[in-house]
């Protein structure tokens, strides 16, 4: 061996890094992820380190960083180096969050080269980095082999033990392991690993999420005897009946003593009881290095793997050799995963093709997943794993893309026991080479490439062939189709034809022969309708949809309509699972030292970094990789609650609500009603709620069926005034993820009597006016009103002493929001700003007192930049009452669409209590609320917040009835609706989360050219470009500001470079609106 790498180094003229036929050198050949054990009691628990024969090598390493390859010292990975000098560093976590080096974010373009890559070309400034540490071999493995395990590094990775060159790997992604014997000596050992950020490898690791570089993973060594299990191959599918189990064991022995030796091959399988349901032993001759061994079993009535129901037995395979034994555990779960035709037809007469799993055509309702930790880049511990899984599986998520590499093997161990489906993807993203299919283009259609999409192909597969939770293969994402990808397919299709015969799918195959489903990206919920009802060959699932960047998530609803309505439409993968930002921390040494932006003087509160916070003038995507369902920190969006409806697997209608009979249909596959509780109650919503009826049902339903119900309404149902019926589902044992007791579904149907009650009997009253410098002022007793001709705000609103307009900021008109991720997607920063200047430049064309025998009126009349008119009528009702009346009448043609129309007026910050008749208790909007119910809710206005990594529109609540703010002693306002509006209550203004007025901060440059670092041209960003805007910027302010608005338009969400809300989730400019509200002390109350 030492030969062979000393000849390769001799005779290798591109080094390996530098290499496009180099994918590793001197590796093992990629198997199954397993650990041997000395016992079978530590076999059993499955973990690597109850192991003797693991050692881990996580911890402190000391490290050097140079800037560039050049820099590296001479005989760096020497014998006996003096690293006296170097820093420490802990292992497993990328080097630039620990103060080395520039984390860079860039979605589409490669970070090295985002304009015009020439590949195989890397570039000169390549940084390096240099690990070492020392460690001993325990006595116990003097005759074993031992293998150094990777089991993740970034990029071109060397290894060496006490100086000797081991070996090499570009694949980042998937585990490396290296045979060490001929290496180690007896005391101390030295491990360096040398890492260049840049290798031809990351031509095919172009994937939308932190460009970072280091140990990203564990780092271990392990032990075999020298006749043991090199590898294994497990079958665990069902018969035709879905009952019985098929089950296959190939076992793959080594010999490296040099000589013929005897083996014994035993397994076992037991079933969680750990009772055995099967055995099998065979001895066999090993004559040379290598032999195989094969078992089958049926069981019959076999505990199915399922994502409701994710029963698993456990493998033991025993290897013995004359004195020598090791056993090998593994989680075997059973399930049967196959296309095939459905028996119904589509509405166009065809038959659609589905998957099933265990004979029924899933619905997988998805989400992609990134390896985050916001504390140490891309190295994800099983804590913040399993606080993962537990969300999804509480907000009714059943299955997970990997986004677009395979993950560690303890993140698979964890699907397997949680029971989610698993998409597993190749680590090959190219996506800065696009898509052409000529030569120079994609790397998908370029033969000399072939090698390298084939390794990472294979590693993926012998990786994970054996996991329950895998489901579908994927040959990886957004990088074009071609050769090298038909060649890919092929492969894994014969690879696994035998075992699993899982799915083959690739997003840019799009209908091409080399998918076995079709899996587009972001499609609207009126595509999804429509090749549902056209039926299709194959299953329709998209791999992405539903980008949740910031505020987002709208309409899913209307996109699940058609996906629960066409068999063929099966569900799809939300993009993406977790906000990418970086946490810093102002105690922080090592990335607020490197933040150009932000100086640590300046920024003593922590907040979540993204791209282009970090270098000078570093390629930038901003903060485009905040997508998430989950801030960085794992705290859920208010979208999670609309995600958690929409995938509810439970969905109740009314047959007859006013007799109280209703039905609920039971979307699970493998799930009886009956394991779970039903609850309902009979709500009266007023300023004084009260439950009027309650109790639990007794629902059983098969799975795919309705079950009918009634309920007994109080005889006084019909006198009340707003009623609503919840019904609620909760688990009735304890699973993982799940406690006992947890709400898992759950439903609002109103009871319409059509009866409101007016929170002030009052009447018009005559009061007080006086016209005076520009100024009306109403008054009695009591209040005093005064609204300002020349600004067209509310100046005063005095009621009792108490003023209630904060510094002169009463109400006005408003029909801006502070743009959300997706309003910049999609241009309306830009294309609608004449609405922003309808919320500042408004004037006031005519402010009239009209007096008459019942009252006083003041009617105002805005002229807006927007070139139309809003018409706000106050009338004074006595004592501080007022009912403002507000017209919006059309604009011009041409104008864009209306962010918001209402009104908005800062109240001191004293008055921070709220209460409200509304949707909540999340933030919710007119195409995003299916998940919020209307109820009466209390909280701290600054609980109405929602940090999103980039400040953005936030806090908003639809289907109100009315609102109250408070002081501590009671004191405050409440505005009454006769219908139904919309309101934000924060202690911030709309200005401090948009983007345009955080004038401190620069622009979102994306620098990917000398040409585009030396034009920054701010009069061309300005209104289209974000600013690097944080969570950190936005401290609360001495007011509380408060929004009323007849309605907001929705935040969209089926993309966020483009798309926009759905029309009847917009506000169109040319068409009149009306609403009204009242304002009534809560001293009159």
């Amino acid at each position: 061996m030492n030969i062979l790498l000393t000849l390769l180094s001799v005779l290798q003229i591109v080094p390996f890094w530098q290499d496009v036929n180099v994918t590793s050198v001197n590796a093992v050949s990629p198997r199954t992820d397993f650990m041997t054990y000395e016992s079978r009691d530590n076999a059993l628990t499955l973990r690597y380190e109850n192991s003797r024969r693991y050692q881990s090598l996580n911890g402190t390493w000391k490290f050097l960083y140079v800037d560039s390859y050049k820099q590296q010292p001479e005989g760096v990975t020497d014998a006996g180096y003096n690293t006296a000098g170097w820093k420490n560093i802990t292992v497993p976590g990328n080097w630039e969050v620990q103060g080395f080096g520039t984390a860079i974010y860039t979605n589409q373009p490669y970070d090295f080269a985002p304009s015009n890559p020439q590949p195989p070309q890397l570039p000169e400034k390549n940084p390096v980095g240099v690990y070492s540490r020392t460690f001993t071999v325990p006595q116990a493995w003097a005759d074993k082999e031992v293998y150094l395990a990777l089991d993740g590094a970034k990029s071109g990775v060397y290894v060496y033990v006490n100086g000797h060159e081991v070996g090499y790997n570009e694949d980042s992604k998937s585990k490396v392991e290296y045979r060490i014997n001929p290496y180690l000596r007896q005391g101390n050992n030295t491990l360096t690993l040398k890492i260049f950020r840049y290798s031809t490898g990351s031509y095919l690791e172009c994937q939308d999420f932190w460009r970072m570089s280091g140990i990203e993973r564990d780092v271990y060594l392990w032990a075999q005897d020298k006749v043991s299990l090199c590898d294994f191959n497990v079958k665990s599918t069902l018969d035709d009946s879905y009952r019985n189990g098929i089950f296959g064991l190939r076992t793959r022995l080594q010999n490296l003593t040099g000589k013929s030796q005897k083996a014994q091959v035993d397994y076992t399988l037991l079933d969680k009881n750990g009772h055995e349901v099967a055995t099998g032993r065979q001895q066999v001759l090993i004559k040379d290095t290598a032999a195989t061994v094969d078992f089958d079993a049926t069981l019959p009535n076999v505990q199915t793997w399922t994502s409701e129901k994710p029963n698993l037995y456990t493998l033991l395979i025993t290897v013995s050799s004359g004195k020598t034994s090791e056993t090998v555990p593994y989680h075997v779960g059973f399930r049967r995963i196959e296309l095939k035709d459905v028996t119904n037809l589509s509405p166009n007469g065809r038959h659609d093709v589905c998957l099933f799993v265990n004979g029924q055509p899933i619905k997988f309702k998805g989400v992609n997943i990134h390896e985050h930790n916001p504390l140490t880049g891309h190295y994800v511990t099983e804590e913040l794993m399993r606080r993962d899984f537990e969300l999804m599986k509480q907000h009714n998520i059943n299955a997970v893309r990997l986004c677009h590499y395979p993950q560690g093997h303890r993140f698979y161990e964890l699907c397997n026991e949680y029971g989610l489906y698993v998409y597993d993807e190749a680590n090959i993203e190219s996506h800065g080479m696009y898509y052409n299919l000529r030569k120079g283009g994609t790397l998908g259609n370029n033969p000399a490439w072939l090698k390298k999409h084939l390794a990472r192909t294979e590693n993926m597969y012998e990786q994970d062939k054996n996991h329950p939770c895998v489901t579908f293969w994927s040959l990886g994402n957004e990088a074009g189709n071609g050769y090298n990808f038909y060649q890919t397919y092929l492969w894994l299709k014969a690879k696994d034809k035998e075992w699993m015969n899982r799915p083959v799918n690739y997003e840019r195959a799009q209908w091409e022969w080399n998918t076995d489903m079709f899996v587009p990206q972001y499609p609207g919920a009126d595509w999804l309708e429509s090749i549902g009802k056209q039926g299709s060959d194959r299953p329709v699932m998209p791999s992405e949809y539903a980008h949740a960047m910031g505020n987002s998530t709208g309409n899913l609803w209307g996109q699940w309509e058609a996906i629960y309505k066409y068999p063929n439409l099966q569900g799809g993968f939300i993009w993406d699972w977790v906000d990418q930002g970086l946490l810093v921390d102002g105690k922080s040494n090592g990335l607020v030292a490197n933040h150009p932006l932000l100086p640590n003087a300046q920024k003593p509160t922590p907040y979540y970094a993204y791209g282009g916070d970090f270098g000078t003038n570093a390629p930038s995507d901003g903060n485009f990789l905040c997508n998430g369902l989950v801030n960085p920190d794992r705290t859920p969006h208010p979208a999670m609650s609309e995600v958690k409806y929409v995938h509810q697997d439970m969905k109740f209608e009314a047959k007859d609500l006013k007799k109280g009979n209703f039905r609920v249909f039971n979307r699970f596959y493998f799930t009886n009603l009956k394991d779970y509780d039903f609850y309902y109650e009979v709500k009266r919503l007023s300023d004084e709620p009260a439950v009027l009826a309650h109790g639990k049902l007794n629902i059983e339903a098969a799975p795919q069926q309705w079950a009918s119900f009634h309920i007994d309404y109080p005889d006084r149902l019909a006198t009340e005034e707003t009623v609503v019926i919840n019904f609620f589902v909760k688990t009735r044992e304890a699973t993982l993820g799940l406690p006992k007791g947890y709400e898992i579904a759950r439903e609002q149907l109103v009871y319409d009597t059509e009866k409101y009650a007016d929170l002030a009997d009052v009447m018009p009253t005559i009061v007080k006016t006086v016209v005076k410098d520009g100024k009306i002022t109403v008054s009695d007793e009591r209040f005093s009103f005064v609204f300002n001709k020349q600004k067209g705000i509310v100046e005063s609103y005095r009621v009792d002493g108490q003023e209630y307009a904060h510094d002169g900021f009463g109400l006005q008109p408003n029909f801006w929001r502070a743009p959300t991720d997706n309003d910049y997607g999609n241009g309306q920063p830009s294309r609608g700003h004449v609405w922003k200047e309808a919320s500042r430049q408004f004037k006031v064309s005519s402010a009239q007192v009209i007096k008459s025998p019942t009252g006083t009126m003041l009617h105002v009349v805005y002229d807006l930049p927007a070139g139309n008119r809003y018409l706000v009528d106050y009338v004074f009702m006595g004592d501080g009452v007022i009912k403002v009346n507000v017209t919006f009448t059309p604009t011009k043609e041409g104008l864009a669409e209306v962010p918001r129309v209402g009104m908005r007026m800062r109240l001191p910050a004293t008055f921070d209590n709220v209460s409200y008749l509304g949707r909540g208790p999340q933030e919710n909007y007119i195409d995003r609320n299916h998940g919020t119910f209307r109820d009466v809710y209390k909280a701290k206005v600054d609980q109405l917040y929602f940090p999103y990594v980039r400040p953005q529109e936030n806090g908003h609540h639809t289907d109100t009835r009315w609102i109250e703010l408070t002081d501590a002693s009671g004191r405050g306002l409440n505005f009454y609706t006769d219908n139904l509006m919309e309101f934000n209550v924060l202690r911030n203004s709309i200005e401090d989360f948009d983007s345009e007025e955080a004038t401190a901060h620069p622009y979102q440059w994306n620098n990917f050219s000398a040409e585009a670092i030396a034009n920054h041209d701010e009069a061309k960003a300005k209104n289209n470009m974000r600013r690097q805007h944080h969570i950190d910027d936005i401290q609360p302010r001495n007011f509380v500001e408060l929004c009323l608005d007849w309605r907001m338009q929705g935040v969209g969400g089926y993309d966020s470079w483009g798309s926009r809300p759905e029309k009847w989730f917009q506000i169109a400019p040319n068409q009149e609106y009306r609403w009204s509200f009242t304002i009534t002390p809560t001293t009159f109350l």
